[in-house]
């Protein structure tokens, strides 16, 4: 996965005055603010989904919100196998498709292109309490492609539309698609598919803005977002290359999109949504300081034993790279991280990585 600071910046920035919106409605389903975490597979289980939530929340004093809401609005699930969901003995799927109360509202998406599975797999999505249920067209994986999942589906629009009046007609819950703009320039689908999904009664769409072809690399197409905006009265929500509040704003003024989403992003900048809305109401945000990346890192670390997640040590590993990113000396705690054996032990280590450099601080 590249991070996000691989990948060139929008030169376009909002004109002044521009808002991420304070909400926008998913069929009877209020998302407030208008800011979605992407499905993001191997990352958005419910210790990193509860983690944003927690970690984006208003408190008590905050000098850049004037009473606005902040956080999350809508949370989703890592996109999980249809199949997988009506195997009764798919632990993974089990575990992709828990999730607590305060965790609401909460989408839960899925992948696959057999329509019966599709449909009975949704229906298990409602009955498991979720909010929404959501379609993946996007995901680029070759193991998932070469099973016509994910993006693979690009290519078979009269398949794709059977999926959506059978699933439609199937739940009463919202029911919602991403997908990307087509397989790749030469097949641009994104417009076509958006019109379909409305006429077949889904509630909103979402748009990565990049091909399956590019997968993740070079920028996002914005305006493939305003075309698919331009073409359907449903909700659009716009993803893709959103860094920064600065971003996401010139995203809304760009598109005319409803919604934002945002992925890898949010891997290395947890406080991204706060901080979006901080600069809708302001103009401006707070950067993190030592003793916040600090709070952050032992937050999640902790959250990860306290759930006893399977394979604590692992998850720490991988996010450690991310959450490192902007620390000072920050090579010095991914090797001790790396080389730890154990979840206390990984914890002990970032006790004593920031017991020290947050000293120095002090003491400069």
């Amino acid at each position: 996965m590249r991070k996000h600071w691989q990948t060139p910046a929008p030169a376009t920035q909002a004109p002044a005055g521009t808002r991420v919106p304070e909400s926008f409605q998913i069929g009877a389903v209020r998302i407030a603010p208008a800011t979605v975490l992407a499905p993001m597979a191997g990352i958005t289980d419910t210790v990193f989904r509860r983690f944003i939530r927690n970690v984006n929340l208003k408190p008590a004093e905050d000098h850049l919100l004037s009473g606005r809401e902040s956080g999350c609005g809508l949370i989703m699930t890592e996109f999980t196998s249809a199949d997988g969901v009506l195997r009764s003995r798919d632990i993974k799927a089990k575990r992709y498709l828990h999730f607590y109360p305060d965790e609401h509202p909460i989408s839960a998406q899925l992948f696959g292109s057999n329509v019966e599975v599709l449909r009975d797999a949704a229906r298990m999505i409602e009955d498991r309490g979720f909010d929404i249920v959501d379609l993946n067209l996007g995901c680029p994986a070759k193991k998932v492609v070469k099973c016509n999942g994910g993006s693979g589906l690009l290519r078979d629009l009269p398949l794709i539309g059977r999926i959506f009046e059978t699933v439609r007609s199937a739940v009463s819950i919202p029911f919602t698609v991403k997908f990307r703009a087509g397989w790749n320039d030469s097949e641009i689908v994104c417009v076509e598919l958006a019109r379909l999904a409305e006429s077949c009664g889904l509630q909103a769409v979402a748009l990565h803005a990049r091909t399956r072809e590019q997968g993740y690399s070079g920028e996002a197409r914005w305006e493939w977002i305003a075309h698919v905006k331009n073409a359907v009265k449903i909700p659009v929500i716009g993803n893709g290359d959103i860094r920064s509040p600065e971003d996401a704003a010139a995203m809304i003024a760009q598109t005319g999109c409803d919604a934002v989403m945002i992925g890898r992003t949010a891997a290395s900048n947890p406080w991204i949504f706060r901080q979006i809305a901080q600069y809708t109401d302001n103009a401006r945000y707070d950067e993190p300081t030592e003793a916040d990346r600090y709070d952050m890192i032992r937050t999640y670390f902790q959250m990860l034993i306290d759930e006893g997640f399977r394979d604590a040590p692992g998850k720490m590993k991988q996010f450690a790279s991310w959450f490192t990113h902007g620390v000072r000396g920050g090579a010095a705690l991914r090797k001790a991280v790396y080389e730890a054996k154990s979840a206390p032990e990984i914890l002990a280590s970032v006790d004593r990585f920031f017991s020290t450099t947050l000293a120095e601080s002090v003491a400069v």
